[in-house]
């Protein structure tokens, strides 16, 4: 099964580094190109691609209000925002915008290629610190809000409430998987079973309930760097 990738960054030279590493591996194929957000909306909906590489910041219309669009108008595309800081603030905007993840710009070829592979498969692509950082920037943003619970979220088994609030705190599945004492394949289940009772695209919205529901506390954790 091939994968087709969408590249939307305003700079050419960017553009084609990335084009030359999708199309020397195998399973991936470039859908298109786009320069702005207004050619990522149009592509997105004329390409259907899987994965999305977008820029933060171009011309004309950014990287956010694109993937904002192009969440909206029901694209099944995952986006992956790119960009030059792990700590830009824009990045804390795209993923409430609706991205799946993001990649800093001089990330490794392998790196590239993983990270298309982790958002084609449903899942994101958030490190521990960063998950943290967002939730961080999330109590900021709402210092008055007080959390409120879904109703859905009486919906889940113990055991499905216990994985959201460890995967809202960065663990991976492989550490869900330690942590529980269970099989990695029991952790998907678990976690695609949350996502389809709470109606969420994938694991970074599961982050925002998790902290708007109150069942995590942002804050610094052991070995978050300083």
């Amino acid at each position: 099964m091939t994968t087709r990738v969408l590249i939307c960054d305003d700079q050419s030279l960017v553009r084609s580094g990335f084009r030359m590493i999708i199309e020397a591996r195998a399973g991936l194929e470039v859908a298109g190109e786009a320069e702005d957000g207004r050619q990522a909306i149009a592509l997105a909906r004329d390409t259907d691609p899987d994965v999305i590489l977008m820029d933060v910041r171009m011309p004309n219309l950014d990287g956010i209000e694109a993937t904002g669009q192009i969440v909206a108008s029901g694209s099944r595309a995952r986006i992956l925002v790119l960009t030059t800081y792990d700590a830009d603030e824009y990045v804390y905007a795209a993923i409430q915008a609706g991205a799946s993840g993001f990649l800093l710009k001089d990330a490794q070829p392998a790196q590239l290629v993983e990270a298309i592979q982790v958002i084609a498969a449903g899942d994101a692509l958030l490190a521990p610190s960063v998950t943290r950082r967002l939730l961080a920037q999330f109590a900021q943003a709402l210092p008055a809000k007080q959390t409120t619970t879904p109703p859905a979220l009486s919906e889940l088994t113990a055991r499905e409430t216990e994985v959201l609030r460890l995967l809202a705190n960065g663990l991976s599945n492989a550490e869900l998987a330690q942590r529980l004492f269970v099989s990695e394949a029991t952790v998907k289940s678990h976690v695609s079973s949350l996502l389809r009772k709470l109606g969420l695209r994938d694991r970074v919205q599961a982050v925002i309930l998790a902290y708007e529901a109150g069942l995590v506390t942002p804050g610094p954790q052991p070995g978050d760097p300083v």
